[in-house]
């Protein structure tokens, strides 16, 4: 059956040159899906896999917009609509710097299978620009998010594609390109998740990503009979996923000791508590300052990070749970290496893909408790699903409603893993159960619908 996955790998290569992530995402899905299409030869007959593979639409286009100093700044605009097969294309929109079209496809090839276990009718899609919000002013970022909505709005809608936020797109973003899209379109609709509360916005949206990682590792636990009391906790980044993975960790009793950003990272072996944790809000969402800050004010060891060294020190310190919550490809081999080494057993994945290739074998290999990122991060996708439904319904829900359907959707995200990886002869793999249990569902919607 590797030849499968090689004939597959080769043609990914072929056609879409220069996308590593992309390669990555799709390798790691087929290395699972082999076993499917041993079972399911059907698959193979419809060429599902191909399909799947290659975007239902890619929407490329130029930004322009003018800076403070009047001058013109151009920038590119990208939404990938990879899968409408159950429902809407859903994802976020990531403004960063390093956004190219191969990063959005394997985000938006990692979302269709996330979307699927949520059990919402989401289909996938991803987008954004290379434009960097950092250092900009208010101004220049609502100009910019004008000029991106006033190209995007032809292509998204309630019902065809549902963005949500992303690196470097939080609810100001959300808020200008909302204003723009309402005004463009003349019509109050649910277009874009992780709105305002006043305006269609949902509760325990943007704890959404982080409660979900920990509520995943809280049932990753729970199969060992174990709690996550008294355990000690490395967390990765210090945007939204990482402050409410923090949070949380707290509430259930457990000790997060890291936080960092793009310069380093902060080691507070006494745990970053609620006060902490305030100040690392208001310093990250309000000022928009450094990590390093929290270092001189609670003197506390901050490491800067070092383009020469071939890991990342925030993963060699001794605990029992990780939880990577910045960006793809965060842990690498010798990361992976290193949290065995210092004890670590539960790895659950808040940012995308943060693990590379090699480090997910060794956690598979060593046993530990591991929750991939299209398992244990959905809960952000899910609870923007269920701003979708209120936003429909003309409804809110309370804190306590939406953070409980959260927690029921992650339990039985990680049930249709467990169940899935035993179904195909892998107990206890959660990222072939997760990689199955999503595949299959859209994989039979795009049966039944015939080659389109």
């Amino acid at each position: 059956m590797s030849s499968f996955v090689d004939e597959i790998m080769a043609q990914v290569r072929e056609k879409n040159p220069d996308q590593p992530e992309f390669y990555q995402a799709v390798q790691e899905v087929m290395e699972s899906l082999s076993l499917v299409i041993e079972k399911h030869p059907e698959y193979r007959k419809m060429k599902i896999i191909e399909r799947i593979i290659e975007p239902e639409r890619v929407i490329m286009f130029r930004v322009p917009w003018v800076d403070d100093k009047g001058e013109i700044q151009i920038n590119r605009g990208y939404r990938i609509e990879m899968n409408s097969a159950i429902g809407p294309y859903k994802g976020g929109l990531r403004f960063h710097p390093t956004v190219n079209l191969g990063i959005l496809k394997f985000l938006a090839f990692e979302q269709v299978f996330k979307n699927s276990l949520t059990t919402l009718p989401m289909g996938g899609g991803k987008g954004g620009s290379d434009f960097n919000p950092k250092g900009k002013s208010d101004n220049e970022v609502m100009h910019f998010c004008q000029s991106f909505m006033s190209e995007l709005f032809r292509h998204i809608g309630p019902n065809t594609d549902v963005p949500a936020g992303d690196i470097g797109v939080g609810g100001r973003e959300i808020g200008f390109m909302f204003g723009q899209y309402k005004k463009l379109r003349n019509e109050f609709t649910g277009v874009l998740t992780g709105k305002g509360l006043s305006w269609g916005g949902s509760l325990i949206r943007p704890e959404a990503t982080g409660y979900g990682s920990v509520y995943f590792a809280v049932e990753m636990l729970a199969t060992r009979g174990e709690s996550l009391k008294g355990k000690t906790c490395l967390v990765s980044g210090s945007g939204n996923v990482a402050q409410y993975t923090v949070e949380k960790i707290n509430q259930l009793g457990g000790k997060a000791v890291t936080l960092s950003d793009s310069s380093g990272y902060i080691y507070d072996e006494a745990g970053i508590d609620a006060e902490k944790l305030a100040f690392v809000m208001e310093l990250k969402n309000v000022r928009r300052g450094r990590i390093k800050e929290y270092a001189e004010k609670y003197n506390v060891p901050y490491t800067p990070v070092d383009p020469n060294l071939d890991h990342n020190p925030l993963w060699d310190h001794k605990a029992e749970c990780a939880f990577p919550s910045a960006t793809q490809n965060e842990i690498n081999n010798k990361d992976a290496d290193n949290l065995l080494k210092n004890g670590v057993y539960v790895v659950s994945e808040g940012a995308n893909m943060p693990t590379v290739l090699e480090g997910v074998k060794k956690f598979l290999d060593a046993g530990i408790l591991y929750g991939p990122a299209k398992a244990a991060n959905a809960g952000g996708v899910a609870t923007s699903g269920l701003e979708m439904s209120q936003n429909s319904l003309r409804l809110s829900w309370t804190r306590e409603e939406v953070d409980e359907k959260l927690h029921n959707i992650m339990k039985s995200i990680h049930k249709a893993s467990v169940e899935a990886a035993e179904a195909y002869g892998t107990p206890g793999n959660l990222v072939n159960g997760a990689n199955i249990a999503g595949f299959v569902k859209v994989a039979d919607a795009m049966m039944a619908q015939g080659v389109v």
